[in-house]
C-alpha cells in the first residue's frame, strides 16, 4: 500500500504532470488487468505489447493516473505523467518509495538458490521482526520495483531477491533497493551465455553492494571459491557460511530425519543444534545464512530456530508431494547445472525404492551447454539414479552423460507429453520422482498431470 499524490510522483520521476497534482495514488501497476481504483498505471512499451493501448481501459476501471511516453491527447480529462521511459520511471518511483520506508533491506543474489535462501532467511527472522519478503521470484527490472511498493510502514525487515542476467542490471536494482545487508549464494554458469565467464558473473553480482555504507554487511557462501575470495578484502564487514570449517558459520553432524534435517551450527567457538523442515546440504547452507543474518541482527538462537521451523519451499522449487504410493519432487520452476545436481542429491536422499529423474533442457548456457548437460548426466549416474527421462534436444547430452557413466535406464523424448506418457508406465510403489527443467521447457505441465492422475 502506498499513498502519494500525482504531483509528488511527477517530481520524484522527473516527469511532466498533466492533470490534478493532488490526485491520490494508492497502488502502482504495469499490468492493465490488475488496475483498480486509485492505481497509477505505468504504460510500458514491451517487445510484444504496448501498454499505451490500454490507457483508456485503465481510466475506465478507476485508474487515478498513468505514466505515458506518448503525447497526451488534447481535451484529455485523466491525470497523466509524461515521462521519457515508463519502465525507468517505474524504477525511479520504486526507489523513491523505498527511501521513504525505514526498513533494513536484505538483498539476496546468486546464480542459483535465491528463492529458497530468501524463504529461509525470512523464516529465520520471522519470530523476531515484522518481515516482508519478495513474493514468488519478482526479482527483475520490473519485478523488483513492484516488490518495493509492497513494503509497508510497519515492516522492520525486507528480504528481497535481486536477479540479473546481463551487464548493468545489478547496478539498476541496487540503486532501487539500496540493501543494507546482502547475501551471495554462489557463482555458477546460469546466464553465462550473456556474461561470458564466472568472473564476469561475480563482478556483476557484487554490484549489489554498490550503495553500502560502512555499516553494510555482506554474507558469502564460503564454500564457493570465487565468493570466498571476497572475504576480508572489503571496506565493509564480510561473513562466510558453509560446510567448510574455515567459514565463520559452518555445519557439523548433518543428519536427515524424514523430511527434516538436523545439524549443529558452529560459530565463534559456540555450537547450536538446529532443525529445519527441508532436505539437502544446500538447505543446510541456507539455514546457516539465515542463522548468521539473525545473529547479526541481534536475535537469540531460540528465536531463530522457531522461525526456521516455519520454512516452506516455494511452489515448484523442490516442493515435495507425498503421493499415495510414491514421492514426487516438483522442482520445475527453473534449472541450471548446479541446481540440477543439488536436486538429484535430494532425490537420492528421499528414495526408499526406485529413483526416476525427469530432466529437461537447461537454457542460456551458451558454448558450455553440451558439457554442462553431460556433467549433469554423469552426476546422475554416479549417484545411482535408476532412470533418466530426458526431455528436449539439449538433454540428449544429459542422456549421453548418464549412459556412458552407467545409468541403468535412459530414455529420450521431444516433449513433455511424450515424457509423461512414459512416466505413467514406470511409476511404481515407493519410487521417488524428480521433475526439473528450465522455465522455457514448461516441465510444470508434467507435474500437474502427475498430481491430477495419481
Amino acid at each position: 500500500m502506498i499513498e502519494m499524490t500525482a504531483g509528488e510522483i511527477a517530481k520524484a520521476v522527473d516527469g511532466v504532470l498533466i492533470g490534478n497534482g493532488d490526485t491520490v495514488i494508492t497502488d502502482v501497476q504495469y499490468d492493465s488487468r490488475a488496475v483498480k481504483e486509485g492505481t497509477l498505471f505505468a504504460a510500458i512499451k514491451g517487445e510484444k505489447v504496448d501498454g499505451h493501448k490500454f490507457i483508456k481501459e485503465c481510466f475506465a476501471k478507476g485508474a487515478a493516473a498513468v505514466f505515458t511516453e506518448n503525447e497526451v491527447p488534447e481535451n484529455s480529462t485523466g491525470c497523466y505523467i509524461e515521462v521519457e521511459n515508463s519502465r525507468l520511471a517505474l524504477q525511479k518511483l520504486a526507489g523513491y518509495h523505498r527511501s521513504k520506508r525505514n526498513v533494513r533491506l536484505i538483498g539476496i543474489t546468486g546464480s542459483v538458490g535465491k528463492t529458497s535462501t530468501k524463504e529461509m532467511i525470512a523464516a529465520g527472522l520471522s519470530k523476531g521482526f515484522d518481515v516482508m519478503k519478495t513474493q514468488g521470484n519478482k526479482n527483475s527490472q520490473i519485478g523488483l520495483p513492484m516488490t518495493m511498493f509492497e513494503i509497508e510502514e510497519h515492516n522492520e525487515i525486507a528480504v528481497i531477491e535481486m536477479g540479473m542476467s546481463e551487464f548493468g542490471e545489478m547496478d539498476r536494482l541496487a540503486d532501487i533497493a539500496r540493501p543494507n545487508i546482502a547475501v551471495m549464494t554462489n557463482i555458477g554458469v546460469a546466464h553465462i551465455e550473456n556474461l561470458g565467464t564466472k568472473e564476469n558473473i561475480l563482478k556483476e553480482k557484487f554490484r549489489i553492494t554498490k550503495y553500502f555504507d560502512k555499516d553494510g554487511v555482506l554474507f558469502l557462501n564460503g564454500d564457493d571459491v570465487l565468493l570466498k575470495s571476497l572475504h576480508g578484502k572489503q571496506e565493509f564487514k564480510t561473513v562466510t557460511f558453509g560446510l567448510d570449517k574455515e567459514n565463520d558459520f559452518y555445519a557439523e553432524e548433518i543428519t536427515p530425519k524424514g523430511f527434516h534435517t538436523k545439524f549443529v551450527c558452529c560459530f565463534g567457538g559456540e555450537r547450536v543444534e538446529l532443525n529445519i523442515p527441508a532436505l539437502g546440504e544446500h538447505s543446510v547452507k541456507n539455514a546457516l545464512a539465515a542463522f548468521a543474518v539473525g545473529k547479526h541482527l541481534g536475535l537469540d538462537e531460540k528465536t531463530i530456530q522457531l522461525g526456521l521451523m516455519t520454512y516452506q519451499n516455494a511452489p515448484m522449487r523442490q516442493q515435495i508431494h507425498e503421493m499415495k504410493d510414491f514421492i514426487l519432487i516438483d522442482d520445475s520452476y527453473n534449472s541450471s547445472p548446479d541446481a540440477a545436481k543439488v536436486s538429484l542429491n535430494v532425490l537420492k536422499s528421499v528414495a526408499k525404492g526406485k529413483t526416476i529423474a525427469v530432466l529437461a533442457d537447461m537454457l542460456e548456457l551458451g558454448e558450455k551447454s553440451e558439457s554442462e548437460h553431460y556433467g549433469v548426466g554423469k552426476h546422475l549416474a554416479e549417484l545411482g539414479i535408476d532412470t533418466l527421462v530426458a526431455v528436449g534436444k539439449l538433454s540428449g547430452n544429459t542422456a549421453r552423460g548418464a549412459e556412458e557413466n552407467g545409468c541403468k535406464e535412459v530414455v529420450m523424448f521431444e516433449n513433455n507429453g511424450q515424457a509423461y506418457e512414459y512416466l505413467k508406465k514406470i511409476i511404481e510403489k515407493e519410487c521417488a520422482v524428480l521433475v526439473k527443467g528450465s522455465r522455457g521447457m514448461h516441465t510444470d505441465e508434467i507435474v500437474k498431470k502427475v498430481l491430477s492422475d495419481f
